[in-house]
């Protein structure tokens, strides 16, 4: 469909949250998702990383995820449960920062459950990466940015000074 500008950090759509979509409004919903998908697709081209995007990251709030890891997925209304008490602190990019990494602490496991691109009900068990992953994505369609979840205030870095955080931890690994 169509490559769309990235909101970035900043700018205060990112901390609106999005509204549930009905099944009425499921072709708009779908249009949003491969605009989503021509997005991350770009943003790739250009970075070499990515592999999931939000609606609120390209202006539309609406609850609408698009992850690409093994093979393409559409999330609509996805919410997250049975979050575990184990957690793991990951470096966490965002394509709304690309030049930023923050340090957060998500959950190792969670549930959950959304619509699919049929509009078929889905509840899994996500864990790792994946885990982390869509808890990202989810805080996005909640106007929740990973800035805000950093452990502590000294959890930044550039993305050109990986080399000294050391091997573990990335979130963001094709």
């Amino acid at each position: 469909m169509a490559v769309r500008d990235l909101i970035l950090l900043g700018n205060p759509t990112l901390l609106e949250c999005s509204a549930e979509v009905t099944r009425r409004k499921l072709d708009s919903a779908l249009e949003t998702a491969r605009d989503l998908r021509d997005t991350l697709h770009s943003f790739r081209s250009a970075r070499n990383w990515g592999r999931a995007i939000s609606s609120p990251q390209i202006g539309v709030l609406k609850k609408v995820i698009y992850l690409e890891i093994d093979q393409p997925e559409v999330f609509i209304n996805p919410v997250l449960s049975d979050l575990s008490e184990g957690m793991v602190e990951i470096w966490d990019d965002c394509l709304s920062f690309p030049d930023l990494l923050v340090k957060v602490s998500r959950h190792r496991s969670c549930r959950i459950s959304y619509r699919n691109a049929d509009w078929k009900k889905v509840s899994r068990v996500v864990e790792g990466a994946e885990s982390e992953l869509l808890q990202h994505e989810v805080d996005h369609l909640n106007g929740i940015v990973a800035t805000m979840r950093a452990v502590d205030g000294s959890q930044f870095a550039l993305q050109s000074q990986r080399e000294f955080l050391g091997d573990g931890g990335f979130a963001n690994v094709i």
